[in-house]
């Protein structure tokens, strides 16, 4: 898989506040639900993503991805808050011959500023940042790069629909691994059911600029089921999605499973 393609594999998961004293009542299912699926929300959570990609020009074998996103966000005074989003990439790529190769892929840092009150439209921008934290070769660019990043929804009844997006350019580091130059669209699509089930797609769309014509794009067709549950006191959202890409580079998988578990931590 070239190695271009490593960061961009990234995905994105909402945003949560520690439980403070004295302790009031919590929200209900629903209402943790709806706030899971806002990138931008005043929220503490902890999601931990995991994305198995195979067939195509992977063949039998699996390309795997977890994705860990840690999201703070932090009021800077009572009109604006600032969402942090860190998002450390863990890949296990199939190598000829049978073998495969683990480590930690290039770390993202993105920053949203977003109003403290939104109106019926909830948005965020800020920047996002890529750092040269590869931990072996086959996954390392040894570049930093930054762009623009933003994040926009509305949140009608029981939907929840929106996107968040980003572009990285390189800005520094290496020069014998391609620049970096990569596009990465999400948009999201959810209906909420009763008792915390919601129906859900959110594809990773995205974009390496610097591979050859007909090889940039990937865009991924699918859907899924998310569930708001209790693990003791700890409210958490599991999640699990399929995906077709249906348009890809010749390289790349063209099926993928997305399983996912959130750790919430709403505000009391």
């Amino acid at each position: 898989m070239p190695r271009i393609l490593v960061p961009m594999m990234l995905a994105l998961l909402p945003v949560g506040l520690w439980a403070q004293e004295p302790v009031k009542p919590q929200p209900n299912a629903t209402e943790l639900a709806k706030a899971s699926q806002n990138p931008v929300a005043n929220m503490n959570s902890v999601p931990v993503q995991f994305n198995f990609t195979t067939g195509g020009g992977l063949g039998a074998r699996t390309f795997s991805l977890i994705n860990v996103q840690p999201v703070l966000p932090l009021a800077i005074n009572e009109k604006w808050n600032l969402v942090s989003r860190t998002v450390v990439p863990i890949a296990s790529i199939p190598l000829p011959g049978g073998e495969r190769t683990t480590g930690i892929g290039d770390i993202q840092e993105q920053i949203f500023l977003s109003p403290a009150n939104s109106g019926k439209v909830v948005w965020g921008v800020g920047p996002v940042l890529s750092f040269p934290t590869a931990t072996n070769r086959v996954l390392e660019t040894g570049q930093f790069a930054a762009g623009p990043t933003f994040v926009v929804l509305t949140m009608p009844g029981s939907w929840v629909i929106g996107a968040v997006g980003n572009n990285v350019w390189r800005i520094g580091g290496s020069d014998s691994t391609t620049a970096i130059s990569a596009l990465f669209v999400q948009p999201f699509i959810n209906y909420n059911l009763k008792r915390g089930w919601a129906i859900s797609t959110s594809p990773s769309i995205t974009a390496n600029w610097a591979a050859a014509s007909g090889q940039q794009w990937t865009v991924p067709l699918g859907i899924g089921v998310s569930k708001i549950t209790m693990i003791g006191k700890q409210p958490i959202n599991l999640l699990v999605q399929y995906y077709n890409n249906v348009v890809r580079p010749d390289a790349s998988g063209a099926y993928m499973v997305r399983m996912a578990f959130t750790l919430l931590y709403p505000r009391s």
